[in-house]
């Protein structure tokens, strides 16, 4: 019959693999979650390729072009003119600045600081006559008022701050119509869980709301040359909410990690289309908001008397090196329900290495409770930091300590065996800096020699350990 409206079958989509299914079932039979299919009705396309009529609000009638195939040899490389944050921690993680055109997620946990950092950053853009629009849809344009004079009003008149536009609401197409009318080079959106789309039967937050509001912005992003910055929460482990739903359609996921109890924050590239992911910025809170940290100055002092149970380790963080110290505790424990615990070090790493100093260092772990962690909130992972482990490991289980000055770096095999690192020059040159004197690891006596600190050479964990004093 002529007129009358088709109704949509509901479908049901997984939060964890964003995979779509005909009907509920209580297993995702693509990545095997169970109970993570939500319901939800599918919008219907429009004619012109747009994901919805919204951004017709931006492009006018008109549609957009259609692309065309091209020779590979006839493509052109672009030249990316990236706009700088203000804020150089922030742009290491970048990889230089925003990209215009691109969409940006920041993800992190309730209270870490997400909206503090974005606010600081929308008032830098700004105080350089950059137009952004701060949407918020958890705060009153007031609080968002009284939040940047405690930020941003120690160091700027907020009179001078008039290209940064605070707009409280909650829906897409307002939040849109608003840009269409103040015409952004970056647009925050915090956050993307509470924006909805008043056509789509779906409450805010849920699966198929994140999907279609992500791809409506993606879409504005791409058609308007207009930055993009949505906020996200995570799960409670740990992840993004919707993470394979919206991963894939932005650019650039980072993570804003740090304990609420504990000042030092880091913002962690997970993704970059634009750059690597390897940087890390570091920022510690203040009552003043994040400032930058460049230093991490809390490691062991290498002049202080040494503690047991306790190693420094250069670290790379992609091309920074920054000094980590490692700690590990060993107690009494239970002979086949011993206790491994890792924080802000890999618990897979640990219990290989506490296997390797029973098997080739003499060491009997069997019956001890092993906890092993990395002071100041960084995550210390790569196999650099074996040695630093194991001797903190050993240290911690016999009492001793390595000499004042000391650092160790070196990959350890299942052999037992100490392997050499890349990069380290940048490592002892660092060391250098912090005043250590002396670099424990596999034999590499001209980096030492080429910028003054002594290489004590090791080849097996037995020599590493009998350097315990």
């Amino acid at each position: 019959m002529a007129g009358t409206k088709t109704k949509r079958k509901p479908q049901f989509v997984c939060r964890s693999c964003g995979g779509v299914q005909s009907r509920w079932m209580g297993k995702c039979p693509d990545c095997g979650t169970w109970d993570g299919l939500e319901s939800f009705t599918p919008a219907s396309a429009p004619k012109d390729g747009a994901p919805s009529g919204l951004v017709q609000l931006w492009t006018g009638d008109d549609a957009p072009p259609s692309p065309t195939a091209t020779p590979l040899p006839q493509i052109e490389a672009d030249h990316i003119q990236r706009q700088s944050t203000g804020i150089a921690e922030f742009d290491r993680v970048l990889g230089g600045g925003f990209v215009p055109g691109s969409v940006t997620m920041l993800g992190g946990e309730p209270g870490i600081g997400k909206s503090t950092l974005l606010l600081q950053v929308a008032g830098c853009l700004a105080r350089d006559h950059c137009r952004v629009l701060y949407a918020t849809s958890e705060e009153s344009a007031y609080q968002t008022r009284l939040r940047a004079e405690r930020l941003i009003g120690r160091d700027t008149d907020l009179d001078t701050l008039g290209d940064l536009f605070v707009l409280a609401d909650t829906s897409l197409a307002r939040i849109v119509e608003q840009a269409r009318k103040t015409q952004p080079a970056v647009m925050i959106i915090d956050s993307i869980q509470m924006v909805y789309q008043p056509d789509l039967e779906a409450s805010p937050g849920s699966v198929a709301q994140l999907r279609r509001c992500c791809t409506e912005l993606v879409y504005l992003a791409k058609v308007s040359g207009m930055t993009i910055i949505l906020v996200g929460h995570v799960t409670k482990d740990g992840q993004l909410a919707g993470p394979k739903l919206l991963e894939h359609l932005v650019d650039v996921v980072l993570s804003f990690e740090g304990d609420q109890h504990h000042g030092r924050r880091i913002v962690r590239g997970l993704k970059n289309r634009f750059g690597t992911t390897l940087e890390i910025g570091l920022f510690e809170m203040t009552e003043a908001g994040l400032m930058e940290v460049t230093e991490v100055t809390d490691v062991l002092d290498p002049n202080s008397p040494p503690r047991p149970g306790s190693v420094v380790c250069p670290a790379m963080f992609g091309t920074r090196c920054l000094l980590a110290e490692v700690q590990a505790l060993t107690a009494t424990g239970f002979l086949g329900a011993a206790k491994r615990r890792a924080s802000g070090v890999d618990a897979n790493r640990l219990a290989m290495l506490i296997a390797v100093l029973e098997k080739h260092g003499g060491l009997r772990l069997a019956d001890q409770d092993v906890f092993a962690s990395a002071v100041g909130g960084l995550r210390v992972v790569e196999p650099a930091a074996d040695l630093a482990l194991a001797l903190a490991i050993a240290g911690a289980h016999y009492g001793r300590t390595l000499e004042a000055g000391t650092a160790a770096i070196g990959e350890i095999g299942l052999g037992g065996e100490i392997r050499s690192v890349q990069q380290l020059g940048p490592r002892l040159r660092q060391a250098q800096r912090q005043g250590y004197r002396t670099v424990i690891g596999a034999k590499q006596p001209a980096e030492g020699a080429a910028v003054g600190v002594e290489c004590s050479s090791v080849s097996t964990i037995g020599e590493a350990l009998s350097m315990l004093t």
